[in-house]
């Protein structure tokens, strides 16, 4: 999947977070993280938004998040999101696939 434009998904309230993808200038992902818990579990939170962005397929992208608390799932469904708006892509609801 190839990060076309910018795009995010989440909101600011407690327990979410808001991600946002865009191309990156360089190759590689560049992830900047604000988070309320960071200090406890920032290491965890670039870890599932890196993980997730590999299972898309993304290699190369800027992610700036900003978290309030969220939960893995959200984490990854908000970085999901933010990918599929990015890229053009749509997800189809038969084994993760793209149309």
């Amino acid at each position: 999947m190839r990060i076309k434009n910018v795009a995010l998904a989440g909101t600011m309230e407690s327990s979410d977070i808001m991600v946002t993808l865009e191309p990156n200038e360089t190759d590689g992902l560049v992830v900047e993280l604000d988070s309320t818990v960071e200090k406890q579990f920032g290491r965890e939170i670039r870890r599932v938004i890196g993980e997730t962005l590999l299972e898309l397929g993304v290699d190369n992208a800027k992610v700036t998040a900003v978290d309030k608390g969220a939960l893995d799932c959200a984490i990854r469904a908000r970085v999901k999101t933010a990918a599929y708006r990015a890229s053009g892509e749509t997800p189809c609801c038969w084994g993760g696939e793209t149309k």
